[in-house]
């Protein structure tokens, strides 16, 4: 897949998907709207998925699926009304391009990728004109406007709720998005502690099996733990700093922005790279403890022993890290939570792109752990 075209010819200077789609709107769109639909109501923001969403873009991300988008959203009476007319006015009267960029946005191939291209006759643009519900709905399985339940929080991937966070609302006449965006800005404090438990119990499940793979000459095993617990510690990271943990392309990414990062990365690193299994044990061993101190920092519980120790009477460092899990559970005052499996949510327990996709999947799947106990922490 390539950049298809640019209005000159040439590639432009990069600037982030989140500026280019906010000129988008203030150069473009919103004075269209005022110019043809006088007086209309509307919210404007970019959201949803996209790397810009997260602010990950680079140069690279201009190649597919990327370019001058946002979603436009109206009242579900005004969309019935105008929601046609309005993608059609966006279509014929658009400028071709915002800051060198074509805003035709070309779907190309057999999965529909977008790719920017000159526009000839209609511009294919990247306004998505819809309404709140049905948006939400769409990409969360629920619609928070009418409140969330503990189902909701568990069913919903932590991807999601990043890409519904971030990203930027430019005009929110509707009164609704920004007041969503505060009420998923982060977990309820029982929800927090319940996911850090169950990340902390998924870590304590693998730690000695870095040294028994290796003690059985089974190197590649030995690596492979070692590297599902290095992306253990790094969601758990997030979780204690209170960031959405993104699906894996940018998870290392969103760890660096970390504070706890400047001196963690490099242990996890030596971790990765060790090719001897003592050597990857000393090194989860110390990322172990730097994690363990900075769940102390947090207060959330009363101090547990930072230290590693032998895993019972085997040659093995561990954490223990069921420790820090049962701490937590005792700190948690919603029965419903405190009595629930250590699975976590949803994207704890699954790890199928394709399952975390289908949200009325994922909510099947997180109301089986859950199964009647739907009420709102």
């Amino acid at each position: 897949m390539h950049l298809v075209g640019h209005p000159l010819g040439v590639p432009p200077a990069f600037v982030s998907g989140v500026e280019l789609s906010g000129r988008l709107y203030h150069e473009a769109v919103r004075p269209l709207l005022s110019r043809h639909f006088p007086g209309l109501t509307h919210t404007a923001a970019l959201i949803g998925p996209g790397s810009e969403v997260l602010g990950f873009d680079t140069a690279r991300s201009t190649d597919h699926d990327w370019g001058p988008r946002l979603q436009l959203f109206l009242r579900p009476d005004d969309l019935a009304e105008h929601g046609a007319a309005i993608s059609d006015v966006l279509a014929e009267r658009l400028p071709t391009g915002i800051a060198g960029y074509s805003t035709n946005l070309v779907p190309i191939g057999d999965h529909g990728t977008r790719h920017l291209r000159p526009a000839r006759g209609p511009i294919q643009h990247g306004v998505v004109v819809t309404e709140p519900g049905a948006w939400l709905t769409g990409h969360l399985g629920f619609d928070p406007r009418h409140g969330i339940t503990t189902l909701d929080w568990l069913a919903t991937p932590a991807q999601a709720l990043a890409e519904l966070t971030a990203g930027q609302v430019f005009h929110d006449g509707l009164d609704q998005l920004h007041p969503v965006r505060r009420r998923l800005a982060w977990y309820p404090d029982d929800v927090w502690r319940y996911l850090l438990a169950c990340q902390w119990q998924r870590i304590s499940q693998e730690e000695p099996f870095v040294g028994r793979c290796g003690d059985v000459g089974d190197d590649l095993g030995s690596a492979i733990v070692t590297a599902r617990l290095a992306r253990d510690l790094i969601r758990l990271c997030l979780l204690l700093n209170q960031v959405y943990p993104p699906y894996g392309k940018w998870l290392g990414s969103a760890f660096a922005r970390l504070p706890c990062a400047e001196r963690l990365a490099p242990v996890l690193t030596a971790a990765v790279a060790a090719t001897d299994w003592h050597d990857r044990e000393h090194h989860l061993a110390t990322a172990y403890e730097a994690v363990a101190a900075l769940h102390n920092e947090t207060g959330l519980t009363e101090p547990v022993d930072a230290r590693t120790r032998p895993f019972h009477d085997r040659p093995y460092r561990v954490l223990h890290a069921e420790r820090f899990t049962a701490a937590l559970i005792t700190t948690i005052h919603d029965p419903t939570l405190r009595h629930l499996p250590l699975t976590g949510a949803i994207d704890q327990f699954v790890d199928s792109t394709d399952a975390l996709g289908r949200r009325t999947l994922t909510r099947r799947l997180a109301q089986a752990v859950l199964p009647d106990r739907t009420e709102a922490p």
